[in-house]
């Protein structure tokens, strides 16, 4: 099996970036306004995600998209955008350590909403990983 068609592959190196991310951002927010730096950073993203679809050949007309789609997508980026303000802004005054667990708790919500607005079912099993991922995060809030 390729693990590059595996779907916890991707997510697994998802991680390790967003751990990245979360490092260099403190140091990077630290002597600057977290909303110029969440700005920066998007610019940042924007040319790299540019540079890539043109190596791979894929910068040109995506092709007709549907209203409910474009609706979808401008949420989904003005979630994302009003995600990393906070985020930013939670890493300007706060420890790494304590601000990307709880940032983390977007899993919880995720899996509560993925239920609730798109029909999927998770497992007892994957409920109580749910469970563990929310109490370890409340967990770190309360002891810090």
């Amino acid at each position: 099996m390729d693990l590059t068609s595996t779907w916890w592959f991707w997510a697994l190196l998802s991680a390790v970036f967003a751990a990245l991310t979360a490092i260099f951002a403190k140091v990077g927010v630290k002597d600057i306004d977290s909303d110029v730096a969440t700005f920066i950073r998007t610019i940042v993203i924007l040319v790299t995600l540019g540079l890539i679809l043109l190596t791979l050949g894929k910068f040109h007309s995506p092709g007709e998209i549907s209203t409910r789609t474009w609706v979808f997508l401008v949420l989904s980026g003005l979630g994302t955008g009003a995600s990393w303000i906070c985020y930013f802004r939670a890493l300007k005054v706060g420890d790494t350590s304590l601000v990307a667990p709880v940032d983390k708790l977007s899993v919880v919500l995720v899996a509560l909403f993925g239920v609730t607005l798109l029909g999927e079912r998770l497992s007892g099993l994957q409920w109580v990983g749910v469970a563990m991922v929310g109490g370890g995060a409340v967990l770190l809030v309360l002891s810090g």
